[in-house]
């Protein structure tokens, strides 16, 4: 199937072809010379991987902002693993990971805040998104983590936190 590209700008005049066999699209100039192809399985993995932050961010009750701390979670099954989360809210936090964890995996994840530094925070939670491959170079591979129980005190501390990040970052 040829599909005339005809109100893109920059494009106008090129052709992309569905080819269904080989789940391919390829990409023809304006004189029908083949400029590249992609497959189906990248222009979704794209997909999925951009949008993932904005698929969710209707889910969150409470804001986030993007702050490095050393994390430690748990699985059922008593594996820990160390990491690096990526950016925390009231609401949860993102875990970076090569390998991160499956959608619904519950955790105990374990953290302390840059003020009380010695002070171990613990919460239940459950992976609610992953992301697989790094994208754009700027989003690490990951996983978005829910929190499920969290002491309503380090809920509030939390998100005080993520207000003052917000504040200290926004131009005045």
């Amino acid at each position: 199937m040829k599909l005339p590209v005809v109100s893109t700008t920059g494009h106008r005049g090129k052709s992309l072809i569905i080819d269904a066999q080989q789940e391919t699209i390829h990409v023809q100039d304006t004189l029908g010379q083949l400029l590249g192809n992609v497959s189906w399985g990248s222009v979704i993995e794209r997909v999925l991987a951009t949008n993932e932050d904005a698929r969710f961010a209707h889910c969150r009750t409470q804001p986030r902002a993007p702050l490095a701390l050393k994390v430690r979670y748990t699985t059922p099954e008593g594996k820990q693993f160390d990491s690096l989360t990526g950016g925390i809210g009231g609401g949860g936090l993102f875990i970076e990971s090569g390998a991160p964890l499956s959608p619904g995996t519950e955790l105990t994840v374990e953290f302390a805040l840059p003020d009380r530094p010695t002070e171990k925070l613990k919460a239940k939670a459950k992976v609610a998104w992953a992301r697989h491959k790094p994208e754009r170079y700027l989003l690490f591979p990951g996983m978005g983590i829910q929190f499920m129980d969290i002491d309503e005190k380090i809920q509030e501390d939390l998100v005080r936190l993520v207000e003052a990040l917000n504040r200290s970052r926004t131009p005045s």
